[in-house]
């Protein structure tokens, strides 16, 4: 009997309006767990190469791991997979909050929504089967009145539910699924997917609960972790801070992208600070169910013309989108562009860098219909045109690479593969450039967030030599964590054999840790599998031109092309790939 897992898969076909069960081999599980492996191994294989990704053969998968709905902290997080209407490749995103223990109740390892509903619908999963609503009605409504109509005609108490808003509706490429208000699965377009299936949210709720191997065992791990881990330093800064601490960091380092990526330090940085953020609003710490990190800041304004808007953050991300390359100066108005693309159900890191671009597009005279760097009204103003497809933010909707050649700026634009960066400047940081280039998703900090070694001195950022190995060491690690799925803000306290232990104590399954080397190895082969297969090959490894040719005026610092190809050529060979 499978421990950790069901071994059901629940297929929903949305063209008729039916579902069923199917059997997911052991086999399947031991190779590569639940979460990222799961995921990716069932869209490699139920994902065809000429699907359009905002068609009806698109899939969205919905993936839980194996410590979801146990003791294990960190653990209540769910994974959505499908073929990315941002890049035309691989796409993973993962959300925290309350919904991944009511997507385990239902009794499914993975659920695939498919095909396309002649009418909205919203859908309510549980362990009795799958309903079918209505929901023409809510067709238009902001994020927050959908979370709370759709729970309220459910009527189970407790129960869950995963959202789009109108950018969603819309299928502006860069649309995000939102859960619990504040909670994102926000990168790679997953709301646009689900909009494209005229899916507007999907309730779980259910009384199942998969066996634990050795429950004795699990529970004295996690008492002894939160007693040896709760009062270390870093633990309690993110209570204290959340990420917006990374704001005094990034720009001490010299690689906080300003100015639509021009700078690497932004003037007056303080008052967009953690710092900044607790002494001049109320803050309370907020947390996942079973965590003890408390990452998540429950933010009020309570003076100034954004007074009485309370939401979770700003995340660092949000305020270097909005406060770095936007150049506004004030929280309150990162906060209320925050609530802007949150409402909407729209990537921040995306919005922010596409709003930039269009400050950027103004300053140079191209269009002046666009905002001007610092302006926060008219920042929203553009998000709220770029959800809605009109207006001037109607550019923006297909996303940055169609936008920048409209714009005439193709050659000036940041992004991989499609998808805009976070906030860790790549020429200070080199192993970020490696992890943006080679990040299946397109640029993204969270496969390995290996600013943590670059910036905390485990490796200098300016190295090439050895940085493949090192990046390789916490991109694997991370991609287990991913299998369970565990919040990636663990990553200093499971190391590898944290990692036997837990999984052996839910699964009891024994792995060596070269064997869960090997498993991440090869899931990370599969994500790269999937995107040779729709037409993103090595080439699309790569970083913009910019970041090769501008260097950063504070430091002279700048990412040469020859490093990156070094440290590129190391990373295929340590992975195994050939030409």
């Amino acid at each position: 009997m499978l421990k950790g897992f069901y071994g059901k898969l629940l297929r929903v076909d949305l063209d008729r309006h039916t579902y069923g069960e199917e059997e997911i081999p052991e086999e399947i599980f031991r190779r590569c767990l639940g979460g990222k492996g799961l995921g990716t191994y069932l869209l490699l294989n139920n994902v065809d190469q000429s699907a359009d990704p905002l068609g009806r053969e698109n899939k969205l998968i919905f993936t839980t791991g194996p410590a979801t709905g146990t003791r294990m902290p960190g653990s209540s997080r769910h994974g959505l997979f499908a073929k990315s209407p941002q890049t035309g490749g691989y796409a993973e995103s993962y959300a925290g909050g309350k919904v991944a223990p009511k997507i385990k109740a239902t009794g499914y390892d993975a659920i695939i929504l498919e095909g396309k509903s002649a009418t909205p619908v919203f859908l309510e999963i549980s362990d009795a089967g799958v309903k079918f609503h209505p929901a023409s009605d809510l067709w238009g409504k902001d994020t927050y009145t959908t979370e709370d109509e759709v729970k309220e005609r459910v009527g189970v108490p407790k129960a869950q539910a995963v959202v789009i808003g109108p950018a969603g509706e819309n299928m502006v490429r860069f649309a995000c699924v939102e859960n619990n208000y504040w909670r994102s699965s926000g990168r790679g377009g997953m709301g646009a997917v689900m909009g494209s299936k005229n899916v507007k949210a999907v309730v779980f709720h259910g009384s199942k609960a998969a066996a634990i191997a050795d429950e004795e065992t699990l529970n004295s791990f996690v008492k002894n972790l939160i007693t040896s881990s709760k009062d270390l330093p870093g633990v309690k800064n993110y209570k204290k801070y959340g990420t917006a601490q990374m704001v005094a960091l990034l720009n001490s380092a010299k690689a906080f992208p300003t100015r639509y990526w021009s700078k690497g330090v932004k003037e007056g940085w303080e008052k967009i600070s953690g710092e900044a953020l607790i002494s001049n609003f109320k803050v309370v710490p907020k947390t996942c169910p079973g965590c003890f990190i408390s990452c998540g800041d429950l933010t009020t304004i309570e003076e100034g013309p954004r007074a009485g808007l309370t939401l979770e953050g700003p995340e660092y991300e949000t305020i270097y989108a909005f406060g770095g390359l936007c150049c506004i100066d004030r929280l309150d108005d990162i906060i209320y562009l925050n609530d802007v693309c949150d409402r909407l159900g729209m990537d921040t890191i995306t919005g922010g860098n596409l709003v930039a671009l269009a400050m950027e597009a103004r300053e140079r005279g191209l269009n002046k219909d666009f905002p001007q760097y610092g302006d926060a009204d008219g920042a929203a103003r553009l998000l709220e045109d770029m959800a809605y497809r009109t207006g001037p933010g109607a550019v923006f909707s297909n996303g940055i690479i169609a936008a920048a050649k409209a714009l005439g700026m193709a050659g000036e634009t940041i992004h991989v593969k499609g998808m805009e960066p976070p906030g860790y400047d790549p020429r200070v940081l080199k192993g970020m450039g490696l992890g943006y280039a080679t990040s299946a998703r397109g640029a993204c900090h969270l496969r390995a967030t290996f600013y943590k070694p670059e910036l905390s001195g485990i490796i200098s950022p300016d190295a090439i030599e050895g940085k493949a190995a090192l990046f390789i060491e916490y991109e694997d690690r991370l991609t287990i964590f991913n299998t369970f799925i565990n919040c990636t803000f663990y990553r200093d306290l499971l190391q590898w054999n944290e990692l036997q232990t837990v999984i052996k104590a839910i699964t009891g399954w024994e792995y060596t840790v070269e064997e869960l080397r090997r498993m991440a190895n090869e899931i990370v082969t599969m994500t790269h599998l999937f995107n040779l297969q729709n037409g993103l090959g090595k080439e699309s490894d790569a970083l913009p031109k910019r970041l090769h040719k501008q260097p950063l005026p504070e430091t002279g610092a700048i990412i040469k092309e020859e490093d990156l190809a070094y440290m590129l050529k190391d990373y295929y060979t340590l992975r195994g790939w050939d030409e």
